[in-house]
């Protein structure tokens, strides 16, 4: 599911936790690193999931309604419209999610509360109402309002975020990632989806030769960046004669360890992927000081390089 931006973030997230002496053991990091890119699937079916407990409290609640002592016309003759949205219906039936659902024992029994606040917040919106009330019955009005109910319910839910957070340190910077990547699958699934494919495949076409070169990049990327540190400081403090290394701060020092890591040692990337990859990293992770200092660096150090022969890159034009 992941690209090669977010792969090099949770490598530096894992770095930056092993120098600060989080794990003093290479290989336990390095399976805990692997781990925080494993729970990453973790968090999307736990959205998905949400979404559907959202939709069964939803009829929880219509057919309460009807049974009441006195329900009124709507009450006893409500809209199915939102129960039987075919976007919905096939993300609810997909063999996949439901057996990643049911690997990770994900359940909101104990958190009813968050899904009932939700519920009335959709409950109230002008977005159910126009879609309840429209007359049309498409599956792109479908497609269209599904979207924007998992935007403002799921991936725009404080409530879902605090909860995620406080179960894993790891999906404090992947919450709004993953929702990207779930209304992307509401945006293009299509509508003769078998409920036997991975909603993943829609994203990605991935095979064990690609999921094995994947883990291979992350492992190497992480303990190159260790085993040369020490070596990688020294290039750095001899480009940045104005600003001590003592006072580099920890992130833009690991930024440009790994991207030297990887001008280095990773013959297959190209020098410009290189960089464009790690100066936008920085723009997240470090100040618009650090920023222009990691580019002024880096530029510096690839000059050096070159000059001294020292970046081997395999493929015709890889070195630009």
């Amino acid at each position: 599911m992941l690209g090669r931006r977010h792969y090099r973030v949770k490598v530096l997230q894992a770095l930056y936790a092993f120098i600060q002496g989080g794990e003093p053991r290479m290989e336990i990091a390095e399976k805990n690193l692997m781990k925080s890119i494993e729970m990453v699937y973790q968090l999307f079916s736990l959205q998905f999931s949400f979404l559907f407990e959202l939709m069964h409290f939803y009829e929880f609640r219509m057919e309460e309604s009807r049974n009441k002592f006195y329900p009124t016309a709507d009450e006893l003759n409500p809209s199915y419209k939102l129960l039987q949205n075919r976007i919905l219906k096939i993300l609810q039936e997909n063999e996949p999610l439901k057996k990643r659902i049911e690997h990770w024992s994900i359940s909101w029994t104990e958190e009813q509360e968050m899904v009932r606040i939700t519920y009335m917040r959709l409950k109230a919106s002008k977005d159910l109402q126009s879609y309840l009330n429209s007359g049309e019955n498409s599956i792109e009005e479908d497609r269209s309002f599904l979207v924007k109910l998992f935007r403002k319910n799921v991936a725009n839910n404080q409530d879902l975020r605090s909860f995620c957070e406080s179960k894993s340190i790891h999906w404090q910077d992947d919450f709004d990632v993953v929702s990207g990547y779930a209304i992307k699958a509401i945006m293009i699934l299509p509508e003769t989806f078998s409920n036997k494919e991975d909603i993943v495949s829609l994203f990605i076409k991935e095979n064990e030769d690609e999921a094995a070169e994947d883990d291979k990049f992350i492992s190497q990327l992480f303990r190159t960046t260790i085993m040369h540190s020490e070596e990688y400081g020294k290039l750095i403090g001899s480009r940045s004669k104005n600003w001590e290394v003592e006072r580099i701060a920890l992130t833009d020092m690991i930024i440009l360890k790994m991207a030297l890591a990887e001008l280095l040692h990773f013959q297959e990337i190209p020098v410009k992927v290189t960089l464009n990859e790690y100066i936008e990293i920085s723009k997240h992770f470090s100040t618009q000081k650090s920023k222009q200092f990691i580019n002024g660096i880096l530029d510096k150090l690839v000059a050096d390089l070159k000059d001294q022969d020292l970046i081997k890159k395999s493929g015709r034009g890889l070195i630009q």
